[in-house]
């Protein structure tokens, strides 16, 4: 071979490897996604929120009158009897401090008592010595009419004048012990609050009970101290009887009804707990986000519907999470909401179809946060981009990794 066809053949050569890179480099590549096979499954849709637990029904004991309350003895989780475990109990409340005209009006006030006080005695004293002599008058008249020196009439006369002083006597003794008990108040305005009291074991304290069986769950006045009337001491109730309240969006509330079922999660325990909804409250509150964001809110209170023996350890005030079901379906075509992408109105997929993406057009019925019922444009067995990016077009070559 001549050296003219010998490098012929060598630019050839090279012609074709570079013609053979150059055809695989603009050759289009297939693109890595996420592929899933539709299969057909449960579908739940439900209403998260976090709940707290409280006891049913919370008894909150008040002062029935304002007083001292003695240091309550009893601590948080005691158990209480019915009208049988003493709570609490309420003294009269200590006099108070008098400023120098206050004391002064009283010492005067016990003065003018005093005087009162002699007057009414002395009084009785005179009323004594005239009944003395209208009982001897009277003696004596009995005397001269057995002698008829004195007729009848003169007879009653005298009787009546010993029974008019007989009540006098006695009119002034009611007066002598007024006036004794108009010094006893006067002297008892006096009374400072830190003279120690006399027969203190006598007082007669008012005793707060228990109203029905159950466990103290808060005492809001522990110490010694002064409580006005209807200033709350403590909280009871019976922590077996639990119940669940969540305050929903009212939109969200407006879906819920009682006697939906309701699954627990995240209070402590590994198992998820069942519960049912027992009243959707008829009004609603204002509540301000952690955002800032005035929000209308309804109460939502759920009874639990598992053994107590598995949530024996919940207690009063304890955080939980609530779903509630709206509605469940069985066998139903779903797909993850991250493989939908909105085409116009309506929602679209891609589906892998002979290793390249095809765009489909489906309609969609309930959905939950991360899934979707797929009611028309799809079929069982089909495979879709879970994650469709905005490289994937219609027709483009696939690499699936399921």
């Amino acid at each position: 071979m001549s050296a003219h066809w010998k490098r012929i053949l060598i630019w050839g050569v090279v012609s074709l490897v570079v013609l053979a890179s150059l055809v695989w480099a603009f050759q289009p590549k297939p693109i890595a996604v996420d592929l899933m096979t539709l299969q057909p499954g449960e579908l739940v849709v439900t209403i998260d929120e976090e709940g707290e637990t409280r006891v049913r029904d919370v008894f909150t004991l008040s002062a029935p009158i304002s007083g001292r309350a003695m240091r309550i003895e009893a601590e948080v989780g005691d158990k209480v009897i019915a009208n049988e475990t003493l709570l609490a109990e309420i003294e009269p409340i200590d006099p108070t401090l008098l400023d120098p005209r206050s004391e002064a009006q009283a010492r005067a006030d016990i003065r003018a008592a005093e005087a009162n006080r002699i007057l009414a005695e002395a009084a009785v004293k005179e009323a004594r010595v005239e009944l003395d002599f209208a009982l001897s008058e009277l003696n004596r008249s009995r005397r001269l009419h057995t002698e008829a020196v004195i007729s009848a009439r003169e007879l009653e006369s005298v009787q009546r004048t010993y029974q008019t002083r007989q009540a006098a006597l006695e009119t002034a003794v009611a007066n002598r012990q007024a006036r004794q008990a108009e010094l006893d108040r006067a002297n008892a305005q006096l009374i400072s609050p830190t003279q120690p009291r006399s027969n203190a074991e006598a007082c007669q304290c008012v005793p707060i009970r228990a109203p029905v069986n159950g466990r103290i769950l808060k005492i809001q006045h522990k110490s010694e101290g002064v409580v006005s009337a209807g200033e709350p001491l403590l909280e009871i109730g019976d922590p077996d009887k639990l119940e669940i309240v969540a305050d929903l969006l009212s939109s969200d509330a407006i879906k819920v009804e009682a006697g939906q079922q309701v699954y627990i999660e995240n209070w402590g325990g590994d198992q998820t707990l069942n519960g049912v909804v027992r009243r959707v409250e008829p009004f609603g509150f204002t509540k301000v986000s952690a955002l800032g964001i005035e929000e209308q809110r309804v109460n939502v209170i759920i009874d639990f519907t598992s053994p107590h023996a598995e949530w024996n350890r919940i207690a009063h005030g304890y955080q939980v999470d609530v779903r509630i079901v709206l509605w469940r379906g069985k066998q139903v075509l779903k797909l993850p909401l991250t493989a939908l992408f909105r085409d116009g109105k309506h929602w679209s997929v891609f589906i892998e179809q002979q290793g390249m993406a095809e765009q489909r057009r489906i309609t969609i019925g309930y959905r939950t946060g991360f899934e979707a019922e797929v009611t028309e444009g799809l079929s069982p067995g089909e495979r879709i981009i879970v994650h469709p990016s905005d490289k994937i077009k219609q027709g483009i070559l696939l690499e699936g990794r399921e």
